[in-house]
């Protein structure tokens, strides 16, 4: 109406009121593409959370497999509580402490819980929760040709099973769960499985099998970890007397978190295995250290360095270490079926290319560039030193 008024009349006005609405009406648009990649920077940031909440609450609809409870942490709080038993874990300082965290965090999504210690060709008890006593199975032995117990020993994977499968001398002694479903998970350390995992649902009928596997990751993975940190404190500390330290690096140091496990049922006529280093091995390194000082002293690398280089170095050869560790922790399959097929870097790139960019952002820029240490570690412990394992788009 005001349009036909101003028509009518002859209003010079309305050329100059159309030039403002459109003036508005870009201005409006302007602010709506910022409006529009804000919210679009606040849901990117949001999906992860967002995308494992609706997983999380997927799994709780979903009817439970057989021998198994619907996904629910304990207190309803869901991840939260997973998060909480890792960091439990990851905050023991030595074996027995990690391990039973790993009891103790396995006992909220099993009923049951045992450890059994392999050694010596045979699986005996180390600790237990739920089963009355802590050490209940201690020194019971496993037998580890049969049922899930051999196809977790023999292919390095959690079997599940029926509690008959354990055997008569098993149940005898323990008895079985009520619903008679049970899972054994493989402890491995340097990809060898230094124990077994026992875990049923006791007379509640509890297994969470999805949690258990990842507590179980997560111990072998920090296993390792903690290792490391003691090979390499063990390194800085004999750095003075750098002649008797630098050959031990060509044997492995790993620590035996079961060293000192002793069980009764091995005797003298047990199969002998091969263990770690003896003693007489690191001795006879020693003794060619000895009649080869000034050679040895010269190939260590960081020996013409400052001690503030120096230091320097040693921590990102360790925070190469984590961030490798890391890797494997999250993606035991890929690193399995890459190394099988040789095409690990394909399997891994985003994963490799992201912890490679966290690497340089903290040692790009220092005197330990110069080392390449992230790229030395892919192929130390994920390809085995064998660089055709990465594959052919792996530059090295």
């Amino acid at each position: 109406m005001g349009i036909a008024f101003a028509a009518k009349h002859g209003n010079t006005a309305l050329p100059g009121m159309a030039q403002h609405k459109g003036k508005q009406i870009a201005e409006q648009g302007d602010v709506r593409q910022v409006v529009e990649r804000a919210v679009a920077e606040s849901l990117q940031s949001q999906i992860p959370d967002l995308q494992s909440r609706i997983v999380e609450s997927v799994l709780q609809t979903l009817p439970a497999r057989s021998g198994e409870v619907p996904m629910a942490a304990p207190g309803g709080e869901g991840s939260a509580d997973l998060v909480r038993a890792v960091s439990a874990i990851h905050a023991g300082s030595t074996q027995k402490e990690i391990l039973r965290a790993l009891l103790d965090a396995a006992a909220g999504y099993s009923a049951r819980v045992a450890l059994f210690v392999v050694k010596a060709g045979a699986a005996s008890g180390w600790q237990a929760r739920g089963f009355g006593e802590d050490e209940s199975v201690k020194d019971f032995s496993l037998d580890l040709s049969a049922g899930p117990v051999a196809h977790t020993y023999e292919n390095r994977t959690p079997t599940p099973g029926n509690v008959a499968e354990m055997g008569k001398v098993f149940v005898d002694q323990f008895g079985g769960p009520a619903n008679e479903q049970l899972l054994v998970l493989p402890l491995l350390l340097k990809d060898k499985v230094a124990a077994l995992v026992y875990a049923d649902g006791g007379d509640s009928g509890k297994l969470e099998s999805p949690a258990l596997e990842l507590l179980v990751m997560a111990t072998s993975a920090w296993l390792e970890v903690v290792s490391l940190r003691k090979q390499a404190g063990k390194e800085e500390s004999a750095a003075p007397t750098r002649v008797e330290a630098a050959p031990v690096h060509t044997v492995s140091s790993f620590s035996d978190p079961f060293a000192g496990h002793a069980p009764k049922h091995i005797t003298a006529s047990a199969p002998a295995v091969q263990e770690e280093p003896a003693a007489e091995v690191v001795e006879v390194a020693r003794a060619h250290a000895s009649a080869a000082a000034a050679p040895a002293a010269a190939t260590d690398p960081l020996a013409g360095l400052s001690p503030e280089d120096a230091d320097v170095h040693r921590k990102a050869q360790r925070f190469a270490r984590l961030l490798v560790d890391e890797i494997k922790l999250y993606n035991q399959a890929k690193v399995a079926e890459g190394r099988r097929n040789k095409d690990l870097f394909d399997r891994l790139k985003e994963d490799i290319d992201k912890s490679r960019g966290t690497f340089q952002k903290r040692y790009g820029g220092t005197v330990a560039a110069t080392g390449d240490y992230f790229q030395q570690e892919l192929l130390r412990s994920l390809a085995e030193d064998d660089v055709s394992i990465m594959g052919a788009n792996f530059k090295h």
